[in-house]
């Protein structure tokens, strides 16, 4: 059998193709554009600054809180509702947001936003998309995270012209229109009816970890906390970026020059392991991408040479860009893909919980050490430690034939 779905349903291309578009405008909706509309609502309803990023705080936390149940009702056939509903759930999210006027509001609207997180960025993707297409879901997640790498890009100018053109309530009443009227249906035509895929011959479901079995191997643990340690870093630096750069005393001009870069070099990362990488192993790719982290966050603590901070910001878009592809596709090449719903998702819940705690983390680490280069240190030290739970991470002996 093909990878195709049946007739009059869209195949393989036009699936991974929609789900990517869905992709880029549900990570530059829901990710990136809270930050374009702080300055704005402060300004407008002069609420201070922790007040809006506790709203963003408690979205990411909901965004954690929901993965399992998000990749449970995949496992249990259920993606196609899940993504259309994440989508359609956003775009009224947003669509309250632009109407909010006391804090409460604020953070409801974020915590409806969070719940569309977990349904929709990325990881419910990935799922999806191993689960329809056992042959070439690596291809798939691939092109999804090439596709979603340029949504800052997209984001920022785009937001930028709507607040201009209709103002932040405005903007935000366009981009959840976009999302409920566009990629809502979109995501239901791009999973409308059962792929007919064409399983290897070796695989017998039965050798499948389940959630239960996978909790009791090592490897998932040391995955877990690789990941989690790699995402609680990312989160940390992004909260903290500007202010440690003006603590090295690097000039505003010369700060920005160095961030725009790391998008780049995201994204060549990934199209680097198009080009060159698929042949390799998944845990060879890993190893050096995690490695990548504390070589990155030293540079960055110890450097103030804009030709060293240029270097960090490649080290760590690469590092940024490829975690996500070695992730995806590790949790079922490890555990097999009949629960790669619940392990996935498990396994996501706690680095995106461990995400949102960062930023007030990295705020109580300066409290106790000198100052940004002592506390870079110490997320250059937990770079380190996720790179060796990722190395002692071994495949389970089952996950042989997967």
């Amino acid at each position: 059998m093909s990878e195709e779905s049946g007739p009059g349903h869209p195949g393989y291309r036009a699936t991974v193709s929609a789900l990517a578009l869905g992709q880029l405008l549900c990570w530059a909706a829901l990710y990136y554009t809270f930050s374009t509309f702080v300055l704005p609502m402060q300004q407008a309803l002069g609420w201070d600054k922790p007040t809006l990023m506790g709203a963003f705080t408690l979205g990411l936390a909901m965004w954690g809180a929901g993965s399992y149940a998000a990749g449970a009702a995949i496992d249990a056939g259920r993606g196609r509702a899940l993504m259309t509903a994440g989508a359609a759930l956003a775009g009224l999210g947003l669509l309250l947001w632009s109407q909010v006027s006391a804090p409460w509001m604020l953070y409801a609207v974020w915590a409806l936003l969070g719940a569309a997180m977990a349904m929709t960025l990325y990881e419910p993707a990935f799922n999806v998309l191993t689960k329809r297409y056992p042959l070439r879901y690596r291809e798939g997640i691939t092109t999804l995270t090439l596709v979603g790498g340029f949504a800052s890009t997209l984001c920022f100018p785009a937001v930028a012209a709507l607040q201009a053109a209709f103002g932040w309530r405005g903007a935000l009443a366009v981009i959840g229109a976009v999302l409920l009227l566009a990629i809502a249906p979109l995501h239901w035509w791009a999973l409308g009816g059962p792929a007919i895929v064409a399983a290897p011959a070796s695989h017998d479901e039965a050798d499948d970890a389940t959630l239960h079995e996978a909790l009791h191997e090592p490897a998932f643990w040391l995955l877990a906390i690789c990941f989690t340690l790699h995402s609680f870093v990312q989160a940390a630096l992004w909260a903290h970026v500007m202010p440690a750069f003006a603590a090295k005393g690097v000039p505003e001009g010369q700060a920005l020059q160095v961030l725009v870069t790391v998008g780049p070099a995201q994204v060549a990362g990934r199209l680097l392991y198009v080009w060159l990488g698929r042949g390799w192993s998944l845990r060879v790719i890993g190893a050096v991408v995690m490695a990548c982290l504390p070589a990155a966050m030293t540079l960055f603590a110890l450097s103030r040479s804009l030709y060293a901070l240029l270097a960090f910001a490649v080290l760590f878009g690469m590092a940024n860009g490829l975690v996500t592809i070695v992730r995806g596709g590790l949790v079922p090449e490890y555990f097999g893909r009949t629960h790669v719903g619940r392990i996935g998702g498990a396994m996501s819940g706690i680095g995106l919980l461990a995400r949102a705690a960062a930023p007030l983390s990295m705020a109580w680490l300066l409290l106790v050490v000198p100052g940004y280069r002592e506390a870079l240190l110490g997320l250059a030290l937990m770079g380190v430690l996720a790179t060796l739970a990722f190395w002692r991470a071994r495949p389970p002996v089952a996950s042989a034939p997967r």
